[in-house]
């Protein structure tokens, strides 16, 4: 593996999006200039490597995998074909906790949701929400867009959405689930972590794949 395939597998995924490499760095969440030409050498002449961490951020932003990447870098011209993509109902977070959104199951049902393309979602209940301020930050910012599973299971440590009897809707990070309460820790530090009674839930469902 060399640096120039490495840097060539990256300007190619760009090109697939139909994104210069800063357009790339940007919907990754990194500095727009990470990737330019310049930031790839070091001043002394000597190669510079995209981090680990860029690089994944790239992948979960563009829904490339890891093989695919692979494949870029191994001197494939282009990413696979990938089938027709799956289209799920979308809404805000704010509109989460109003009626008619939810069947009692916590399926999305009723005619007042968006949609979103995204591909290899095998929960056929799953749904999207957009995120909207900053009570999930740092982890979720305004305009990031969940996918949540209704079927997913869910386990300590899981980023959630809880939505409670009263209509409201959440996300979290789940501590503790017992057979009398659930624990819940807001993923902004500078917002309260709650404590439920399990008859105060209504439904918690796992977060399984996040924009950003």
């Amino acid at each position: 593996m060399k640096h120039e395939d490495i840097w060539r597998a990256l300007d190619t995924l760009a090109a697939e999006q139909g994104l210069s490499a800063s357009g790339l760095a940007r919907r990754a969440g990194l500095d727009p200039t990470t990737f330019n030409h310049s930031k790839r050498r070091m001043p002394d002449g000597r190669a510079r490597w995209p981090s680990t961490e860029s690089l994944a951020k790239v992948l979960i932003s563009t829904g490339a995998s890891l093989d695919d990447f692979t494949a870029l870098v191994t001197g494939a011209r282009a990413l696979p074909s990938r089938p027709p993509s799956r289209r799920i109902p979308l809404i805000g977070l704010a509109q989460a906790g109003s009626d008619g959104f939810f069947d009692d199951g916590g399926y999305p049902v009723g005619g007042g949701w968006d949609e979103v393309s995204l591909p290899e979602v095998a929960d056929p209940h799953a749904y999207a929400l957009e995120i909207s301020g900053d009570s999930m930050e740092p982890v979720f910012r305004d305009g990031d867009m969940v996918i949540i599973s209704p079927n997913a299971p869910v386990r300590r440590g899981d980023r959630v959405v809880a939505r409670t009897g009263r209509g409201e809707v959440m996300a979290k990070q789940l501590v503790r689930r017992s057979a009398r309460r659930v624990e819940l820790k807001s993923l902004n530090p500078a917002h309260p972590d709650y404590i439920f009674e399990l008859s105060e839930i209504a439904w918690i469902h796992r977060i399984i794949w996040a924009s950003q």
